[in-house]
């Protein structure tokens, strides 16, 4: 079943491709990492060791899969040795400084990341013949935020009004600059290169122990034997499991790589309208789903602007990609218990985490 699968998904395109992620090691990465190895992409990774305990990277041995650099981003002369010595045709640029809470600390490493990060990895680029397709995974938080209740298109105003969603923002610019600059549509025979970028929703799912996340801070008290404490209870967010985001971002990277600048634009990857739930609702569910006596409490602190109303609009992924989400949020939390359980119970992770891919795909 396996192999019919990888077959129908992108027949062999990934199959021995070189493709680089930067962020490897992080919650987002580790899945991507796994997801492409599984597809039989020849994957190298750069990024700073992981930096929770547990981490996925960690749990599921992803350094057996991928070639690994440790490196930082604000480091340009490494980050482009290491491109130089790799020489990827697909970039997949992950590393990032990504909770909001965090940014509110420590708003000038938040900037060094997000936005020299993508300057250093964007220009560095520029020396590197072999790469075809660059991918920026950003942020649905990157557009300036107005509180309505429609979802927000790939063509509105960039904003963001803490320091994590305006570095977004920026890095969407940066992005956008480079795009125009130097890798132009009408220069494309001149330089060989596509650059998109990739907006998604509030990713969640197995392996995830970042801190002031929701799912991460439930698992935490589950373990502790502790009621979770929610912020923010009627915040809506567009929840979605990891493997949609990502599964979007390789359908975009074929295209990157296979038709030119065509799709070298932004574009977003988000939930159905219907799975635009407040923090209340999805606290509940998942002490349903998980059973034993799970509960919550609301934390009356006050607590930094965060905001309360946030949907993508997808429209243009559905029509021009052909992708759509799959799972709906009550099937999503469903796999993300079951993967918690499965960790708790010391299972194999790795395995666990394949047959959740393969059972998103069937």
């Amino acid at each position: 079943m396996g192999k019919m699968v990888k077959e129908t998904l992108f027949g062999d395109f990934y199959k021995g491709r070189k493709v680089f992620i930067t962020g490897h090691t992080g919650f987002k990465g580790s899945w991507l990492s796994i997801f492409l190895h599984w597809l039989g992409a020849d994957v190298y990774g750069y990024a700073l060791k992981p930096h929770t305990i547990p981490s996925l990277y960690e749990l599921a041995k992803v350094d057996q899969l991928v070639t690994s650099t440790v490196g930082d981003v604000r480091d340009y002369n490494f980050l482009l040795r290491t491109l130089k010595e790799v020489q990827p045709e697909v970039i997949i640029h992950m590393a990032a400084q990504a909770i909001v809470m965090e940014s509110y600390k420590n708003p000038r490493e938040t900037y060094e990341i997000n936005v020299m990060g993508t300057v250093n990895l964007l220009d560095a680029v520029r020396q590197v013949e072999s790469v075809k397709a660059i991918l920026n995974i950003t942020t649905d938080k990157c557009y300036e935020n107005k509180e309505w209740h429609w979802g927000y298109r790939e063509n509105e105003p960039m904003g963001g009004y803490d320091p994590y969603s305006n570095s977004k923002g920026c890095s969407e610019l940066v992005t956008s600059s480079f795009r125009n600059s130097f890798f132009n549509s009408k220069e494309y025979k001149n330089h060989g290169v596509s650059l998109a970028s990739a907006r998604a929703g509030n990713v969640i799912g197995g392996g995830d122990w970042a801190e002031n996340r929701l799912i991460p801070d439930f698992i935490r008290a589950i373990m502790h034997g502790e009621k979770l404490k929610i912020r923010s209870p009627y915040s809506i967010r567009p929840w979605q499991h990891v493997l949609e985001p990502l599964s979007g971002y390789l359908m975009l990277c074929e295209k990157l790589y296979t038709a030119g600048t065509a799709f070298a634009e932004g574009w977003n990857f988000g939930p159905d309208d219907s799975d635009a739930k407040n923090v209340e609702w999805i606290t509940k569910k998942i002490c349903e789903l998980w059973g034993d006596g799970a509960s919550f409490e609301i934390d009356t602190n006050p607590q930094p602007h965060e905001a309360n109303y946030l949907k993508l609009d997808c429209s243009k992924a559905k029509a021009e990609l052909g992708w759509a989400p799959k799972w709906d949020i009550e099937t999503t939390l469903k796999y993300i218990v079951d993967w918690n359980k499965a960790w708790l119970n010391k299972e194999n992770i790795r395995s666990v985490s394949e047959e959740q891919i393969e059972e998103y795909y069937k």
